[in-house]
């Protein structure tokens, strides 16, 4: 009688026990899973999108009128050096480089006001109080006199040939409906370890990601902030960018995709970037990503779950990002179990436990290592054709930065991205530490 009570009722709760098992298994892997998922995407990309790219394009008949917006806050130490490079530099002659002074208290507006003496092309509008950088972009785009308005932080360098590629890949007949292009990033600043570790990094995000995301969905998690090009009109059609939201390059690239317009990534246009060279200013940096993405996730739930079918082009994407969330607190709140276990055990003498624990935890740190490898050096050889393999060995530092502190920033931004969806969100923004030396 017991024994068939016990094998009831084990029957009838295998399902969930067995349902349990495999959430728990595919969030174990879903680190090794991603590596490995972006990594045959990547391949993808690259067997099967590559004829998309600006060789098979032909030479640019006519050169359409651009904007360049800059929206500043702040940015005294970097701006000459930028707009003398802008307005200099660039191999394209139809274009206007607008300043959005979003408030600056340093010495930006004398800098800026002595530029126009000297440049016919720049324009600065005045925000008089600092809202955002969504903001000020949103009071630009209707000052701006181009078709085409290339987003570019007072600290990012476009090549010199960048304009008239991005009106290669929009002049195009399969252009006319690409809503957004961005660029690849290359670091510029790589005198730091942290500098070296984000080259890793960018290579991988960039290099990887967003090819596997234009390969297999021809869609778009996140726009480059620094340097993206937008068609105006569709820039308008979404309403402009959400000024309450901590990223408003995420969250205008999940707009533009529920708009079925197509965001596109150009792995030949390359623009250079300053990243944060200090831990300090990297993980300011990573929080607000991880809240901007956190908002998007919430923004869409209600929707994508409501409308499977009907937005099932941006299921995959969906997806990913409710399994990074989930993960990363079944990360942090598993390893700090484990860390209380392994202490437990090894206060109480029970040190075979202790071995056994830390030999698993190093099996399956080994597998993330290996899959993780597998990714970055695939994208340090499909961007610029393998010139940064040599930062391969900087790779460790980025994969456990990257397994350690973003998902804690996802966690301890959480409370933040649902509070911005209850409508107390701010786009305010403070500049990150700049030095000075930018174009070298």
């Amino acid at each position: 009688m017991v024994a068939n009570i016990m094998n009831t009722t084990f029957h009838a709760t295998s399902p969930w026990v067995t349902a349990r098992l495999i959430i728990n298994l595919i969030l174990c892997l879903y680190p090794v899973l991603g590596a490995m998922f972006w990594f045959f995407g990547a391949v993808s990309y690259a067997l099967f999108r590559e004829k998309d790219e600006l060789k098979n394009l032909p030479p640019l008949k006519k050169e359409p009128f651009i904007t360049i917006m800059i929206p500043a806050h702040n940015e005294a130490v970097v701006i000459e050096d930028t707009l003398t490079y802008l307005l200099t530099k660039l191999h394209y002659h139809n274009y206007e480089v607008l300043v959005m002074d979003d408030g600056s208290t340093d010495q930006t507006p004398t800098i800026l006001a002595r530029l126009q003496t000297q440049f016919p092309k720049l324009r600065v509008i005045r925000i008089e109080d600092n809202q955002g950088k969504a903001h000020a972009f949103n009071i630009g785009t209707f000052f701006a006199k181009g078709e085409y308005i290339l987003s570019n932080d007072a600290d990012t360098l476009p090549e010199p040939d960048a304009l008239t590629k991005y009106m290669q890949y929009f002049t195009q007949p399969q252009g006319i409906n690409y809503a957004a292009i961005t660029a690849n990033m290359d670091v510029y600043n790589r005198t730091s370890l942290w500098g070296k570790s984000q080259t890793v990094e960018f290579s991988s995000i960039v290099g990887i990601i967003k090819r596997s995301q234009t390969a297999i969905n021809n869609t778009m998690y996140a726009y480059s902030g620094a340097n993206t090009m937008y068609r105006k009109s569709f820039l308008i059609t979404a309403g402009g960018f959400r000024q309450d939201r901590a990223t408003e390059d995420i969250s205008i690239a999940w707009d533009h995709t529920f708009m079925n317009v197509t965001p596109k990534f150009a792995p030949d246009i390359v623009f250079h970037m300053n990243v944060p060279e200090t831990f300090r200013d990297l993980y300011r940096q990573r929080t607000r990503w991880a809240q901007g993405g956190t908002e998007v996730w919430l923004t869409n739930f209600k929707k994508v779950l409501g409308h499977p079918w009907q937005y099932r082009f941006v299921l995959p994407m969906f997806v990913d990002t409710t399994l990074s969330i989930i993960w990363s607190f079944f990360f942090w709140i598993t390893t700090i179990i484990f860390m209380l276990l392994m202490t437990n055990f090894a206060f109480t003498g029970n040190y075979e436990r202790v071995w056994h624990g830390i030999v698993m935890s190093m099996i399956f740190v080994t597998f993330q290592l290996i899959a993780g490898l597998f990714q970055v050096f695939a994208a340090l050889l499909l961007d610029f054709n393998g010139a940064k393999l040599k930062y391969l060995i900087f790779s460790p530092l980025y994969l456990l930065f990257t397994w350690m502190i973003n998902p804690l920033t996802i966690i301890t931004t959480f409370g933040k991205a649902v509070k911005t969806i209850l409508g107390h969100g701010s786009g305010k923004w403070i500049s990150p530490e700049r030095r000075s030396g930018l174009n070298g």
